[in-house]
């Protein structure tokens, strides 16, 4: 079987620190990936330059399979894929994991908003090293979408990028402007769209107490989808994080993914009190998270390792039984963000029972 060489040429961003950041993250996420869903038919996986401008470039053993391009079409920093023969790069159609459009994640600014590249990557390596992972791109032929849960979600760029591939997305933030912004600008979104779709805030109460506001949505890809009840799901609860087992089924979540506040702008809540760290707000959030996600589910978190250290993260969800990926390329995701917040990522398993 002869070696094949390939390139994936990196895809810019407006972000100057991103940019900076991008082939790195891109080259551990090709690493993570490969040691996943791709059974580490890669070699050589390493970022170069050609013409100037960076790459990153790996062999493997014979041709790359439909299912090998469509993993790698999902990568957050992929611009385009080709195959490298002597000096010459030849063009490979991309196979995009795409429902609904990428504008979904794009359109929103305001101050604080995540990189959506880095959401992107936060779930793709949290769904990788879930049961599901390797079913990502299977799309429709699945018996039910993939279901993301992320309980910290501020404005949703976490739920519109699952949405975006095809699964249900269910969130809870207890920034009532958060909801009130995220509500306003999904249905404006849905409107604009003309997506067949319904979209309505339900208040939540239980024995005469009234708990939160859940933002239900429906949508379906095309007229012909809403017939045939091929619909996706989008749930918003605005409560606190520490009650998410009160709002959803317990084991019924495939993946969830958290960008924990980095103790800058914004802090974590515990107790009531306002703290840097996030370590308070996980040790009381985490065992009602995990009591929702299934066996062999998958959890990304992401946090700035400034206020709380990437051992205490570890030893926080290894308490609560999870399995944590703290070896080889789970490690390759530290980096900078500005002069007071060092990023990092950890993702962690459910035993599969």
């Amino acid at each position: 079987m002869s070696t094949r060489s390939w390139a994936l040429l990196v895809r810019p961003s407006a972000n100057r620190v991103y940019a900076a950041s991008g082939p790195q993250l891109l080259e551990a996420e090709v690493a993570v990936l490969d040691a996943t869903v791709l059974d580490g038919r890669l070699r050589d996986i390493g970022i170069r330059d050609l013409g100037g401008v960076p790459y990153l470039t790996f062999t493997s053993d014979g041709d790359l399979d439909a299912h090998a391009i469509a993993h790698l079409s999902t990568l957050s920093g992929i611009y385009a894929l080709f195959e490298r023969e002597g000096e010459h790069l030849r063009p490979v159609e991309l196979a995009a994991l795409q429902l609904f459009d990428e504008d979904l994640l794009t359109i929103q600014k305001y101050v604080g908003k995540t990189n959506e590249l880095f959401t992107r990557l936060l779930l793709n390596v949290t769904l990788w090293a879930s049961h599901v992972g390797v079913d990502l791109v299977a799309g429709a032929v699945r018996e039910r979408p993939i279901r993301v849960l992320d309980p910290m979600c501020g404005r949703g760029s976490s739920l519109h990028q699952a949405l975006v591939y095809g699964c249900d997305a269910d969130g809870l933030d207890v920034d009532g402007k958060d909801f009130d912004a995220h509500e306003a600008f999904l249905k404006t979104w849905l409107r604009r769209k003309r997506l067949k779709h319904t979209a309505e805030v339900i208040p939540i109460r239980r024995d005469g107490e009234r708990l939160g506001r859940r933002l239900e949505v429906a949508v379906a890809r095309d007229k012909d989808a809403w017939k045939a009840k091929d619909v996706r799901r989008l749930g918003f609860v605005h409560a606190d994080t520490t009650r998410a087992a009160e709002f959803f089924r317990p084991g019924t979540f495939d993946a969830l993914v958290a960008d924990a506040p980095y103790g800058v702008q914004h802090g974590a809540r515990a107790g009531g009190r306002l703290e840097r760290s996030p370590l308070s707000l996980l040790e009381q959030a985490l065992p009602g998270w995990v009591s929702l996600l299934r066996p062999g589910a998958g959890l990304g978190l992401s946090w700035n390792t400034h206020v709380a250290p990437r051992d205490e993260v570890v030893r926080l969800l290894a308490s609560c039984g999870l399995e944590a990926l703290d070896a080889g390329p789970w490690r390759g995701f530290a980096h900078r963000v500005d002069a007071s917040i060092e990023r990092d990522v950890l993702v962690a398993r459910v035993p599969a029972g």
